[in-house]
């Protein structure tokens, strides 16, 4: 027990002057370095990850965009849904209940 005291003891430091410039110091030290970090690495990612959602759109894109390129221009296409017969549920939503307000 004695040697866990001893060692509780190191660990806690008096709140001093050189205590205080040294946290001060961290401080300052990631404020720079996360300036530093977005000023130079981080728009070399942000320019890596806008060309993969660029090219990812592009593959989405390119069934779409194939064919549009059949069209001959000035032909026009009219594209129908084929009509679906409605049953007769689907107009009906819900029963209708009769109610009386009791005072």
């Amino acid at each position: 027990m004695l040697f866990l005291e001893e060692n509780l003891e190191l660990m806690i430091q008096e709140a001093g002057f050189v205590a205080f410039l040294r946290t001060i110091g961290i401080i300052l030290l990631v404020i720079y370095g996360m300036k530093f970090f977005a000023k130079y690495f981080l728009p070399f990612i942000l320019v890596r990850v806008v060309n993969k959602a660029k090219k990812r759109a592009q593959q989405r894109n390119t069934g779409y965009s194939q064919t549009k390129s059949d069209i001959k221009v000035g032909e026009t296409i009219i594209d129908k849904k084929p009509n679906k017969k409605q049953s007769s549920q689907s107009n009906k939503v819900g029963d209708y209940v009769d109610y009386e307000e009791v005072d």
